[in-house]
């Protein structure tokens, strides 16, 4: 199964307590691209670049075959940029700066060949563009999409009319509150699920992530590392793993998406372990089956014998 993936490729400036990396790759369809590669799952990439966006980062993409056909580069404009500052927890950030640069102006015009994807992965963007992506596939793809608390304040209505043609979101738990106007996450859920997304995946950062899929819900925990870097991308890499395996396994059913979710939760801890997305071009499959297998203990629920 094929995955589309439209989002952004940036350039980041990250403060954490333990260090800082200036102007480093990064952007939602770089995390996500990156993570799904790491299962072996095909992946185009569309998404806006300027002019001085260096080749060794799109060599980066393409060394992990990624395929960059619908890369576009603006020789007039600069690529986005977005600089942060994460306090001590590493769970809250401050914005320092956001440019957006050739993103402004961005008019996704897929690829003939992009068109009839299997998977649609759509990062955090405004939903009329994640709209107008939908708009020239073909339709028989299953449509992953994220947003974010801006796009929710800010453009509820075209929001709500991107829901009804999502199948798959995935976002945070704040979100998911705000979204839904409901501060408890089991009901919040029920509520979203009622605008369009049959299936919804709320992140829990340190807590790990929901699963709600038909009438189930599945909880899935995150894995506790004694050093965490850099928490940017991991819900974007959360999204690419996610849409990997699915694509892997060519399977959407429940018990697809649960471990889809692990998958998802377990590239997101290497993520942390560095700036920007080092361990993904590093990271292996046998890596992953490794950290996989970690998660499969951790959670495993022992046999209780009754009174």
């Amino acid at each position: 199964m094929s995955i589309l993936v439209v989002g952004t490729v940036a350039f980041d400036t990250v403060e954490t307590p333990f260090g800082r990396a200036e102007r480093i790759l990064g952007g939602s369809a770089t995390y996500a691209c990156l993570a799904a590669r790491v299962i072996g799952a095909p992946v185009q990439l569309n998404a806006v670049v300027g002019r001085d966006f260096p080749e060794a980062h799109v060599a980066s993409l393409t060394d992990r075959g990624v395929d960059v056909e619908g890369l576009v580069r603006d020789p007039e404009g600069e690529t986005f940029f977005w600089a942060g500052r994460y306090h001590y927890d590493l769970n809250t950030r401050d914005t320092l700066a956001t440019h957006l640069n050739v993103l402004a102006t961005f008019e996704p015009d897929l690829p003939a060949s992009y068109r009839t994807p299997e998977i649609v992965c759509l990062g955090n963007l405004d939903p009329t563009v994640q709209s107008s992506v939908i708009d020239q596939t073909d339709g028989s793809g299953l449509v992953i999409a994220d947003t974010m608390n801006f796009w929710i304040d800010n453009t509820p209505e075209a929001l709500g009319e991107t829901l009804k043609r999502v199948d798959v979101l995935v976002i945070n738990d704040e979100e998911a509150r705000q979204l839904a106007g409901e501060p408890n996450l089991v009901r919040a859920a029920r509520k979203i699920r009622a605008l369009g997304p049959e299936t919804l995946i709320v992140k829990k950062g340190e807590h790990g992530a929901l699963l709600f899929c038909g009438d189930e819900i599945f909880s899935a925990p995150a894995y506790p590392l004694e050093d965490v870097i850099d928490p940017t991308g991991a819900g974007d890499t959360f999204l690419g793993g996610f849409a990997g395996h699915l694509a892997r396994c060519g399977a959407t059913d429940p018990d697809a998406m649960r471990q889809a979710v692990v998958v998802g939760s377990a590239l997101a801890s290497f993520v942390v372990e560095a700036f920007g997305p080092d361990r993904l071009l590093s990271v292996t499959a046998a890596d992953l089956d490794e950290r996989i297998d970690s998660f499969r203990r951790l959670s495993a629920v022992p046999h209780i014998i009754s009174a």
